[in-house]
């Protein structure tokens, strides 16, 4: 009988043993461009009409001096500004994913983290210590699901990923991490049924998994002992959240590679499943030229993964969030304005008869692909009314790994989230917090950091 590996045991002692000093130079670089692009979105989500909905339960959950709401300020116990901040970076779906895990990693672990390290007077290098091993618990865990999404991984995945970045940036070992672990996992909450009906519900999930990292440590802390054997026990992850799993992603690639290096940006504030569409079309028009008044339809051939999130039809009385899920939507905007951005979800663009009926021209079909969790390869074909088809094959869709964004185009990005925020950030403001993040590791304390995340210091 083959040995089969103790994969929670295999994490606790990588999160033991990390840390700063063994960090590659290029694991410190993607972590701050990952901590960068993910404030961006974070500042840019203070400006869906949802938040001040989520300040108002939360102001009822007690009061605290601990941490930060991102933009606007106000302090709050640290697992109120982490449920808010985690809202706000994920409520766009603008947020970097690691496409093999099928999980946004940095929503509920950067939330999270920064909300922790405020209250204690963590240093930068502490919080960049525990981004990337709380990256690479939640990557590697969701990485070696073999079936598709049931309950939402990136919330899942991601407490469990806060919980033990927490745990490595306050050196905390041994029975304490064992217990913040499984208490984190006793709360672990999220599934796809937001997703299915596009509920904003599915951007707090992200939220409330954040505050239950904290709560989970805090109470490690106090003494208190949850479950060990969380991710192979009867009731574990593995048999509990999923259908199956294979164990040789985590078992390989731990301690050989930081999974921050291997995280997707997300050029578009769309599901990623709906950047292969972008991509395509933006390479055929670029080439071919074709107007929007040409086009008879559109093909969109796709992994099983990118029908089941973006494959929906445009439909009348549309909200944000299904919008942003939509294939056919994704794709007008991008054709009629020639980029697709967080204005392209308020409510006149939504009812726009001219998006709605271009939307109906793409039908998104399922390619050849066995894998359940893979996003690529997609092809794109557009198909004019004078019967010209033009068409092309993505193995790498933009903003990946292997097809990344320039330094530019990040900052581009970040630029444009910032300006985006409620109240907006101007030019100086946004210059100080690309230095801040660009000289991060010499922050000797995050609140250093979060001073300038507040546009009206």
């Amino acid at each position: 009988m083959s040995h089969v590996p103790d994969a929670i045991n295999l994490l606790i002692q990588h999160i033991e043993k990390t840390t700063f000093r063994d960090l590659p130079a290029s694991t410190v670089a993607a972590s701050k461009t990952f901590i960068l692009d993910s404030i961006g979105v974070g500042l840019s989500g203070s400006r869906i009409p949802n938040v001040a909905k989520i300040k108002q339960a939360v102001s009822q959950w007690g009061e605290g001096h601990q941490a930060q709401v991102w933009v606007t300020g106000e302090w709050l116990p640290a697992v109120s500004a982490a449920a808010i901040n985690g809202y706000q970076i994920h409520n766009q779906e603008w947020d970097c994913v690691h496409e093999p895990a099928v999980v946004h990693p940095m929503a509920v672990i950067l939330s999270s983290l920064v909300a922790y390290a405020q209250q204690h007077n963590l240093s930068a290098k502490q919080l960049i210590l525990g981004v990337v091993i709380a990256v690479d618990v939640a990557t590697l865990i969701g990485e070696c699901v073999t079936s598709s999404l049931k309950f939402f991984r990136p919330s899942i995945c991601g407490c469990l990923g806060a919980a033990a970045g927490i745990c490595a940036m306050q050196g905390i070992k041994g029975e304490t991490l064992q217990n913040a672990l499984g208490i984190a996992y006793s709360q672990l909450s999220g599934t796809m049924q937001s997703h299915v009906e596009g509920s904003p519900m599915l951007a707090m999930q992200i939220g409330i998994n954040a505050a239950a990292a904290i709560r989970a440590v805090d109470m490690a802390e106090a003494g208190f002992t949850g479950p060990k054997d969380i991710l192979q026990g009867p009731y574990g992850y593995f048999h509990l959240f999923e259908d199956s799993y294979d164990l040789s992603p985590l078992v390989e690639k731990l301690g050989r590679e930081f999974q921050i290096e291997q995280v997707s940006h997300k050029p578009f504030p769309t599901g990623r499943a709906g950047h292969g569409t972008i991509d395509g079309l933006l390479r055929l028009q670029k080439e071919h030229g074709f107007s929007t008044h040409e086009i008879a339809r559109i093909d969109i051939y796709g992994t099983p993964l990118i029908i089941k999130l973006v494959g929906r039809p445009v439909k009348q009385d549309m909200d944000a969030s299904y919008a942003k899920l939509c294939n056919g939507y994704i794709a007008a905007s991008l054709l009629l304005t020639g980029s697709v951005g967080v204005a392209d979800f308020e409510q006149d663009c939504l009812d726009d008869p001219d998006r709605i009926a271009l939307g109906a021209k793409v039908h998104t079909h399922v390619n050849e692909v066995q894998d359940l969790n893979a996003l690529v390869p997609v092809r794109v074909s557009v198909t004019l009314n004078s019967g010209t088809e033009y068409q092309v094959d993505l193995k790498h869709v933009l903003g990946s790994p292997q097809n990344p964004l320039s330094r530019d185009a990040q900052i581009a990005k970040f630029t444009a989230a910032c300006s985006s925020a409620v109240p907006p950030f101007n030019e100086h403001n946004i210059g100080l917090l690309i230095k801040r993040i660009d000289q991060l590791e010499q922050i000797p304390n995050i609140n250093s950091l979060v001073e300038v995340l507040v546009s009206n210091r």
